[in-house]
């Protein structure tokens, strides 16, 4: 894990996942925005939080992208609370995630703010054991479907993310992330009866 800045008394953390409805941390602000350099895709195995050892979830990492750009939130940590928060963000994304950390450039949304901010995210790499990498979106659709873990069902934490760039950056294109969510909804009757509540999602 890279360590934050030694003299920093405020730290900024970019969340593209689950951090974007739910940090869990004490924050004193929070921006909405993006990096440059990366997309995201889900391509991380999760036996934890959207899945177990059985059947892992799939949830979403970055991978390396020139052309690309990665939109989610920034959280503004302060003072004492940084200790704290990278401890509970250590267990959550790296013990139980297989997540490190690296810092990048992050670029709020809100126009009137001056230049990128250091942020650090949590990325999962190729060489993390709960890596699955690449799959189709018709089958990374048909693993959400069936996966459960200990914060929820693997569809939820895909259609929250649907939701938030749909609401928050209705101008930004995430092909990867609307083309699973289209899969998902046309294989969903195949897996669950009508009268099932997660047959009624849409």
């Amino acid at each position: 894990m890279e360590p934050a800045p030694a003299a920093e008394q405020s730290l900024w953390i970019f969340g593209y996942g689950s951090l974007i409805w739910k940090p869990d941390f004490e924050f004193t602000s929070s921006k909405v925005g993006f990096i440059q350099g990366y997309s995201r895709k889900f391509w991380q195995g999760d036996t934890f939080h959207r899945g177990n050892e059985r059947m892992p979830g799939r949830v979403v990492t970055l991978q390396e992208d020139h052309d690309a750009c990665t939109w989610g939130v920034a959280y503004e940590v302060q003072g004492e609370h940084i200790k704290s928060s990278l401890q509970y963000l250590n267990i959550r994304e790296s013990v139980l995630g297989g997540y490190t950390t690296k810092f990048v450039k992050f670029y709020p949304q809100d126009e009137g703010h001056n230049g990128p901010i250091l942020a650090l995210v949590y990325i999962a790499t190729p060489q993390n054991p709960s890596y699955l990498g690449p799959a189709s979106e018709e089958d990374i659709a048909a693993q959400i479907i069936v996966s459960s873990g200990c914060s929820g069902h693997n569809i939820e934490y895909l259609l929250q993310l649907a939701d938030f760039m749909r609401f928050f950056c209705p101008d930004t294109e995430d092909k990867h992330l609307f083309q699973i969510e289209e899969a998902l909804i046309a294989i969903l009757p195949c897996f669950y009866s009508p009268n099932d509540p997660l047959a009624v999602l849409y």
